[in-house]
Formats: structure tokens, sequence, C-alpha cells
């Protein structure tokens, strides 16, 4: 009977779907295991092979948990909302959800090809007004949430309104805006309901404020940091500019310190944890403000003192993390986009600032921060005044100063930052010596942590710590300054000027926003004739027109019925991807719940994930964002949990081996790769599957590929041409995809499935190689056959020798730990050991197959299902107990012993371990072999070492 992995995948598939084989128990007296993949974003160029790698792996690891009597929940959905569907609209004119839902077939059917144990009776899509509703409560939830500093925890924002009633703001310690007066409840009660409600959104959670953006005009929406490579949208490549927009933003600054501490209680690598800890960049030191001097006039720092004209108030606050400097600063610099650029720019130097501002606007933060050998600025042309000194101290702007982290501004220490030093130099800025005996010249400069501070009269000669504590103390005295706790994370900006995202619930009435009540939700994304933004440069959605809030019949309705009396404006923008991603894992426990985002009842029995699969490139984006919104859901007693994710592991990539082609430069000719040193030439990738395992390609066939090469001319190697192979990302782009259902269909999901385990360590990127992919398939194919022949089954009720005991359960042993290791690869390689050594024992013996079909089942679960079914059973092998490892098969009863003679060895001798020296000595005597080695003489000493070593020394 011979092995078709087609017909047996297609029948087993069918029976897990239509039998719920995987649905997973809210209710049950089995201990719970949660397994969760990042979930896709269904794309139209649909999954290749590199996508399932850690899907195959949570899956092993779900199935194996079953088999050890867990109720495990392992379900998938897709993260639906998002620019690329967006785009394709705006491209071809057709809805993105219908070209979503298009998508996410083909993802489904890609997905269960392969064979996974997902439960699809909790699939959530994040494009569902089913789901997004839940989306659109989280916020109104957090709308109306405040961060109590006394209490470490968000809560209602009607306490705080109890607060301002009782005792006024005073005594309120709160993550809020730092420009809210101090007012008493007396002030409170005066204030009308529109300067309330002011007061509360420079208080609240989810707040609207002005904010540095980076804004795609081509795209005509604002980008997260992780959108945009190289000062360009990763979608589509386009210009990115930093402007000021109205934005909401969430305070996700709230809980930096809790999601620092929390890093503490996971299971997650100490790299991915050291990603988000640089992210949230916590320091310690102090803030410190300058007094900007009048900045009418341009004139010299003598001057500037002798003149005392102190005409506004404007001040500069920095951050310090080493505030015992302050006597080195020589000058400030400010971000190109701080609010004071324009106030104290002088008129001599306005329109170098403004140019240099304008040319700022189009580098991205990111941008920014990684160029650290690009040095530029331009002096605005005031003074600001040392709090100390009262020196007159130069204010620059600098691109290296970002407007979003700290306070957007520096005081510059020369001497004791690189930084500050490069700059002071190239702009022949002075530089103070405040460090006892260390040389600053370039050559010399180093770190100053730890030198003595000889700089004032009340610093002279006290060491980092003692001078910083004085520094602050001084400060204070001044009140110019005072220690603090900064964070490198910033507010989240939550708004996207997209159309293909959550809509929020929230009209305005005179400008300021009100939450549509809960029992309204969802608010539906309307219909709109264009996906671009409008004329005058709304969002999309400012071509809807049903896109208005009557308040009184509680509904949608006619944007041109607003009166702003009883029907307001909608919201224009709408939420960004993350939003739905960060709190999918709680949706999953209670997916059909139409009265709240999960039931007490359900989220008390599955906690949080156990397992958490996905890629590293979500580090400090999604893993923090989610985090952020489990921390403040428990807050507000909607979950039990702290983190949502218990253990997380990332999964490496899978590279593809590309297939390149050289043009010589300016012309459309095409030079082999091994003269191609002869020209001057430039890569350009084409298709793999061109090329043959030789790595030439036929150039007919590359004329008729695309249009750029029909009228192609080619310079060949003695009639044949080769291409160049780079092992890089496997992508569309690179033409370089390798399609997994063609692997499915010609050796099978289960082939797939081990192929990709045995590639190498799940946590490293490993090249695909398809040739070897055929040793799999062969494995697998020695495997059915331990159990049929070309007449059936095969299989005995004998008993089965010690030495297929031993390869069953030392092969039980490894499989177990290399699971629970997660090192899949050596799994593979020990099944492929022991069928090699069970087909030379001629086994068939049912003992040990059938533990061994259970064994290989997380791996290749179809091939599994089958044996076990043809073995005589009727129920699925997907919850039969894991085979229990017994340590007595692996007890040896003999030794092979090394037979040395004068400390060579000679032979081996394969004698029972429970014989005396005696016995030993009297069998080694009497063999052949040790007769003719002797040769007739009598050794002086026979050394035995029971178990180890036999040696007869001559």
């Amino acid at each position: 009977m011979k092995y078709n992995p087609n017909e047996i995948e297609a029948r087993w598939q069918k029976y897990w779907a239509e039998n719920g084989t995987f649905h997973a128990e809210n209710n049950s007296d089995k201990p719970k295991y949660y397994v969760l993949d990042m979930f896709p974003y269904p794309s139209g160029a649909g999954l290749h092979v590199g996508h399932p790698l850690g899907y195959i792996a949570s899956d092993i690891y779900a199935r194996f948990k079953r088999h050890q009597g867990f109720n495990v929940l392992h379900p998938q959905g897709y993260d639906s909302f998002g620019l690329p569907a967006e785009q394709y609209a705006i491209q071809t004119g057709q809805h993105p959800d219908k070209t979503t839902k298009e998508n996410i077939a083909r993802y489904r059917e890609q997905l269960d090809k392969i064979g996974f144990s997902f439960d699809w009776s909790r699939e959530v899509r994040t494009s569902s007004p089913d789901y997004y509703k839940w989306t659109q409560w989280i916020f109104i939830q957090l709308f109306n949430s405040w961060y109590d500093k006394d209490a470490d925890q968000a809560r209602d924002i009607k306490t705080l309104v109890l607060e301002f009633e009782e005792n006024g703001n005073a005594k309120v310690n709160a993550v809020s805006d730092d420009n809210i007066p101090v007012f008493s409840a007396n002030d409170w009660k005066s204030y009308s309901k529109e300067e309330q409600e002011r007061i509360l959104l420079k208080y609240r959670l989810t707040f609207l404020a002005e904010t540095e953006v980076n804004w795609c005009p081509a795209l005509g929406t604002v980008l997260a940091n992780d959108e945009i490579i190289n000062g360009v949208s990763e979608r589509g490549g386009y210009p990115v500019i930093r402007k000021k927009m109205t934005q909401w933003s969430m305070r996700i600054s709230a809980y930096a310190e809790r999601l620092l501490t929390g890093l503490e209680t996971i299971d997650w690598t100490e790299s991915l944890k050291e990603s988000q800890r640089n992210w949230i960049g916590k320091s310690v030191g102090a803030s410190v403000t300058f007094k900007v001097k009048d900045s009418e006039f341009e004139r010299n720092a003598v001057d500037y003192i002798l003149s005392g004209d102190e005409t506004n108030d404007h001040v500069i606050e920095v951050f310090t993390t080493r505030p015992d400097t302050i006597f080195g600063v020589t000058f400030m610099t400010l971000a190109p986009e701080h609010d004071l650029v324009a106030k104290i720019t002088t008129p001599e130097q306005k329109k170098a600032v403004d140019a240099y501002v304008e040319a700022t606007a189009k580098r991205s933060e990111r941008e920014r921060m990684a160029d650290v050998k690009t040095i530029s600025g331009v002096f605005t042309g005031a003074y600001a005044e040392h709090p100390f000194t009262k020196e007159a101290i130069p204010v620059w702007i600098g691109d290296y100063v970002l407007a979003g982290y700290g306070t957007g501004a520096v005081m510059a220490v020369p001497c004791g930052d690189e930084r500050d030093y490069a700059f002071a130099k190239h702009f022949n800025i002075p530089i103070k010596n405040i460090f006892e005996n260390v040389d600053i010249s370039e050559e010399a400069y180093g770190s100053k942590d730890n030198v003595v501070i000889d700089n004032s009269d009340f610093l002279n000669g006290l060491d980092y710590k003692q001078a910083t504590k004085k520094a602050i103390e001084a400060l204070e005295e001044l009140g110019q300054g005072k220690g603090k706790t900064n964070y490198r994370l910033r507010d989240a900006v939550f708004s996207r000027q997209r159309y293909w995202g959550e809509p929020f619930p929230v009209y305005y009435v005179n400008g300021l926003p009100q939450m549509i009540e809960t029992q309204h939700l969802p608010i539906r994304l309307p219909e709109v004739e264009k996906y671009l933004p409008t004329e005058d440069g709304q969002p999309p959605l400012g071509n809807a027109t049903e896109w208005a809030w009557d308040t009184k019949e509680l509904r949608i309705t006619n944007c041109e019925l607003i009166d702003n009396v009883t029907i307001f404006p909608l919201e224009l923008n709408t939420m960004p991807g993350w939003a739905g991603s960060s709190w999918y894992w709680l949706r999953y426990m209670d997916a059909h719940n139409e009265d709240e985002f999960v039931s007490d009842e359900a989220q008390n029995y599955w906690q949080n994930v156990d397992l958490y699969i996905g890629g590293s490139e979500h580090a400090t984006g999604h893993l923090l964002y989610s985090r952020f919104w489990n921390k403040f859901l428990k807050d507000r007693g909607f979950v039990n949990q702290e983190e949502p994710f218990k253990k997380l592991i990332n999964q490496g990539m899978i590279l593809g081996m590309s297939a390149l082609v050289y043009r010589v430069s300016g012309t459309n000719t095409y030079v082999s790769k091994n003269i191609k040193n002869n020209y001057e030439t430039e890569e350009i990738h084409i298709d793999i599957s061109l090329v043959n395992a030789s790595d030439e390609i036929n150039t007919e066939k590359l004329k008729g590929w695309q249009p750029q090469f029909q009228d192609a001319e080619f310079i060949t190697e003695n009639g044949r041409f080769f291409v160049g192979r780079e092992v890089e990302k496997m992508s569309k782009s690179k033409y370089n995809v390798v399609n997994p259902d063609n692997i499915c269909e010609e050796y099978g999901a289960d082939t797939l499935r081990l192929y990709e385990m045995f590639l190498g360590p799940l946590e490293q990127a490993k090249p695909w190689n398809t040739a070897g992919i055929t040793g799999v398939f062969g494995f697998l194919k020695k495997l059915w056959k331990l159990y049929f022949d070309e007449n059936g089954l095969i299989v005995t009720s004998s008993p089965a020798s010690p030495e297929a005991l031993k390869t069953l359960h030392k092969t039980i042993k490894k499989v177990q730990e290399d699971i629970e290791n997660f090192s899949f690869n050596t799994s593979v390689s020990s099944f492929m050991i022991a069928v090699n050594e069970l087909t030379a024992m001629n086994c068939h013996e049912r003992s040990v197959l059938e533990p061994l079909v259970v064994l290989i089942s997380p791996y290749a679960p179809h091939i599994a299902e089958e044996l076990w079914e043809r073995l005589g059973h009727k129920e699925s092998i997907s919850e039969v107990p894991f085979p229990r490892f017994n340590p007595e098969y692996l007890v040896e009863s003999n030794k092979e012993y090394p037979v040395s003679f004068n400390g060579k060895m000679r032979f081996t001798i394969n004698l029972p371990l429970n014989l005396t020296v005696q016995e030993i000595e009297k069998i080694v005597m009497a063999d052949e072999r040790t007769i003719k080695q002797l040769d007739g003489k009598t050794p002086n000493k026979v050394i035995i070492v029971p178990g180890k070593i036999i040696n007869l020394v001559g």
C-alpha cells in the first residue's frame, strides 16, 4: 500500500473541520493552555513558505499540550484593517472590504492545507463591525479615565470630577498636560461646562493635542515611526515630512515605569526585553529651567549681561542626567520644531532658521536619531541666562534634538558630551573644562562619568553622586530646577488620515469631543466614493455624505443636516492599525459575546496567553501597545491579569535564494555572471522559477517574462547565460518567493511542516532550499513502510525486541525534551534516526509503532491520524496521551569494552555488565585475539575497570 499524502491530508482536514476537533471549551476540568500566533495581515500575495514557520511551531506545541491532557486554546484571525488595502482601493476603485475578504479567503485556503489545529470557531477580523465595536468601547473607557500617580493606576474620570468639586486640583497627582493652572473647588464650580471639559481633556488617558507627526503627503496620512524607512514611507517609498497636527493621542507614558518593571515578571528573551527597556528609556536626573534674555535685537554676550534687559518671560526647560555639569554649559540647542524657536529667533537669523526648520521637516525622527555623523544647526540669535553665573548662553537649533523626546531642548556641555563637543568644535563655540585634570582635546576625549567635579565653590571636589545631589538642591533653592525621572517613551499618536480603519465613536460640539453611548456601537464605516483625502485636505471620511450624529434620533445621518444644535459632525480620522491588535487575544476567549468584550467567566478561566509566537519586528510597537492596553484594562477591573503574554518566542526568518542578472549600465544589455567584472553593471532580480539547478537561464524565456527584457541583448559564456545567487529576505518584490501550495501538492503538508522545522533552530534565520525537501518526503515514505507493504497492514502483536523498545524510549525522551525546549529541528532528526533503526531491525510490532505514531503526531498530524485509524482506533489521535518515557529500556545490560595492550586499543569485546573482575579477566585471556596479541607472553598486569576499560600491560 503506497503513501498518498494528497488523499490522506484532504480527508483528515475535512474530518477536523466537520467534527470541530480543535474547538476549545471555556468550561473544562482540564488545565488550560493558551497558544497564540501574532495574527496575519491578509495581503493579496498570499502566504509564502516563510510565513507558516511560527504557525507550525505553535501548532506542534498546541498539539503536544493536548496530548498531555490540556484544554488548549489555539485560535486564529486577521489583522484586516490597514494601509495596503486602502492603497489598492485607491488604485483599482474596489472597496477595501471586498479585497480584504478575498485575501482572507485565500489565506484561509492556504492555512487549511497546512493542517493547523486552529479553533476557527473563534476567528476574529479587526475590520468586522462585531469586533471593532469593542475596540471603540475600549477607546471610550480610555477617554473616561485618568492616571492617578498616588494610586499608580488608571481610575474613572468621575473620581477626578468629584475631587475637583470637593477640593479643586491642588492635591491631584496625575499624569496630565503640564500647563494646567491650579484651581479651587469654587473655581471649578464656576467654570462653564465647556471650560470643565477642556480641563478634563488635559487629564484623560486619550486626548486631543497638537502633535509633531510623520506626514506623508502622497499617502495623505500620518505614519508611525516603524512605517518609515530611510525617510520615506515603507509603503510606496514616498517622502515623509514632520508637521504639527491636532491628533488623538494616548498617554502610554503614564505606564512607563510599570511597562519596565513588568518585564521582570514574564518569560521573554533578554534581547526582546532590552529592546523595550531602550525604547522606554528611563533616565534619572533633573529638570532645569533657563530664562531667555530679550531677543528683539542682536548684541554680543557682554552687552547682554550689562543691559539687564529682561522684557519677556520665556524659559527653556531641559532635562539632564548630569545636573552636576551645569557649570560646563556653553550653549543650548532646541529641536527645530520647538515652540520657542519662532518666538525667540532674531530678525537677522529668521531666514536661516526658517530654511533649516523646513529642511529638517523632511527628515524622519528615526533618520535623525540614526545620523550620528552629520553636524548641522543654526544660531537663533537669542541667549539664555545661566541659573548660577547669569552668563548669556547662545541658543541654537539642531536636528539631533527631537521635539518629542524630553523637553525638546538640551543644555550643551561640550567637555562632558561627545555630540555637544563635536557641535561646539564645528561651530567654534567655547568649551569649558570643568573636570579636574582631564584633557578635553579631541584626541583625548573620553567618558567623564567617574571624575571629580571642580567647577564652583559649592561643587568643588565632590564626586559625581555628591555633586548631582548638591546641584539639584541649589537649583531648587533658585526655583529653577528639581530632581526628575524622565522616560524616552512618548504618548502614542492615535489618529490616522485613512479610510480603512476603525471609526472613532466621537462627535464634536463646539469643537469639543463627545463620546457616543456604548449602546449605539458600533459606529460603522460609511460608504465613500473616493478613498483619498478631500480637496480641502480633510481625511477620506470627509468624502462621506452620511457622517453626522443626530443626538435626538441617536443615529448617523446626512452631513447636510448638521446644525450644531442637535446634529453634529463626526470625527473624520480613523484609528491606527495597532488599535485592533492591542487586545485581540482577549476577544478569542469569548469571540461571540454580544454583551461584553470578554466575560468574567471566560477571562477567569483563560487568564492570559501562555505561549505567544511572532516576529521580533513587533518588539517596540505591538508588544508595547498591547501591554499598555492590558494594564489599563486591569486597572479598570475589566481583566484580571497585569501582563497579556507569559512566554514569548520570536521565530527567525526563512530566507529566499534570489536570482540576479547583470545589466550593463546605461544599456539594455545583460552579461553572464562569470564575466560581469569586465563591465560596469547593476543588479536586477528575476523570477527564481526561470533558473535551473546549474544557475543557468534560457534567455528566450527571460525575454517573455517581462516587457523590459523583450528587446534585450545578452553577452553569454560560450552560448550559456548564468545568473548570480543571493540569500536574502523572501519577498514578492525580489521574485524569490516559494509558494507553500506547490510544496503541499507535490510532497504533502506533513513534509512541508517537518522540513520547515528541520531547517534549523526556530529563532534563527535560515535559507530555504527546495532541493532538501525530498529527503524529508523520503523519510515519511520510510515511516509508512514500517506499517504497510504492498499488500496492506503488517503490524503485529508480537513482543518487541529490547533493541526496538530502546529506540522507542530514547526517542520519546529526546522528543519531549525538544518540544519543551522549542528545539523542533532536533526532534525531526530523532524521528529519522528512530525510523532508520527500526527499519534495520525489521520492527513491525504494535507496542513500538503505536506510541511512535503518537510521538510524531504534533509534527506530521495527517499521516499520524491515518496510521492511528488503520491501527484500529476510531477516535482522533489529537488527544491520545503522549507516550511515557520508561528509563528501564535504556539501562544497558552489556558493555562494549575496549581491550588495550600497553595502552593501545586493539579490539573490543561485548560483555555483560554484571560480571566480576575475575570473570572478565578469564574471558579476555581466553579470547583468540588476546592470545594472538600476547604471542605466548604473559602480561605483567591486567587492569580492569568494570564498565569502562580493559588494559593488559606487558
